[in-house]
């Protein structure tokens, strides 16, 4: 024989389970529920935050590291031209390879001796952590060999290069 239960009925399992709520007390239980989640998540927020900021000073950290090289070739690359062919200043040709903003911060020396030029440019990191002031610096150096005269390079490429002789 089969029984059909009205909506709303409880069986008598239900009801004979203890902490069983009936009625009223199954909605009141609901209603002191509800926000739960908010809560949580308003007390987990800051976590997410710190974390947040973490991950964006190591990237601002790592391309502050990137410009630091950029700074440094474009300087050794200058340093290594002719001075009679340099249009800027090595240290100059690096600061405009760099972001403005980064390129406030740098510092490039330039060593140049014997058959190559060495440059060393060193940034200081930013930060945007509330009361952290310094990450230190990031320092990059690059060497570029000089060209040993003008017509050696010259005979050189054209002996080796099948096209159209250089300018």
């Amino acid at each position: 024989m089969r029984t059909v239960r009205r909506p709303g009925a409880v069986s008598r399992r239900a009801a004979a389970a203890p902490g069983a709520f009936r009625g009223p007390a199954r909605r009141l239980r609901h209603r002191r529920d509800r926000g739960q989640v908010s809560i949580e998540f308003l007390g987990f927020l800051p976590i997410l935050l710190v974390v947040a900021l973490a991950v964006v000073q190591l990237g601002l950290a790592a391309y502050t590291v990137q410009q630091a090289g950029t700074g440094a070739r474009a300087a050794a690359r200058t340093a290594s031209m002719d001075r009679a062919d340099r249009e800027t200043d090595p240290r100059s040709a690096g600061r405009a390879a760099m972001s403005g903003w980064v390129a406030d911060r740098a510092t490039i020396s330039v060593s140049e001796g014997g058959d190559a030029v060495s440059a060393t440019a060193r940034v200081t990191i930013p930060s945007i952590i509330p009361g952290v002031d310094d990450f230190g610096s990031a320092s990059r150096s690059a060497t570029m060999p000089r060209p040993a005269d003008a017509g050696a390079q010259g005979a050189a490429a054209a002996s080796t290069y099948e096209g159209a002789l250089p300018r």
